[in-house]
């Protein structure tokens, strides 16, 4: 702080354009990574991105039963909750440090 208590505003513009460039490098990551989540271990698999796209579902045919569909929508359904927590947990590993812990807040256009 300057004197009179006023922030620097020049510093504080720095500081701003080095989280928007943590922010895009983190993005960047994520976009390139691939999750992968699991269910009914291995029948049920779903490939995801880092931002959360879907990339493909793969299903063992010892899953399908036309007598028992639900047992195969739970299992698509448990995978898609699996890949989505760990693009959760790298989301949170990739964007905390570059938002410098704003603890859920978004920042505009991201």
């Amino acid at each position: 702080m300057r004197p009179g208590g006023q922030p620097n505003m020049q510093q504080i513009m720095k500081q701003a354009q080095k989280m928007q460039q943590q922010v895009a490098q983190a993005q960047a990551e994520l976009a390139e990574a691939e999750l992968t989540g699991t269910a009914g271990g291995g029948l049920v698999t779903v490939v995801l991105t880092g931002l959360g796209e879907f990339k493909s579902v793969k299903i063992d045919p010892k899953a399908v039963d036309a007598d028992d569909v639900e047992t195969l929508e739970d299992l698509v359904l448990a995978a898609i909750h699996n890949a989505a927590e760990a693009q959760r947990e790298l989301t949170e590993e990739k964007m905390g440090p570059a938002t410098g812990g704003l603890g859920g807040m978004t920042l505009p256009g991201f």
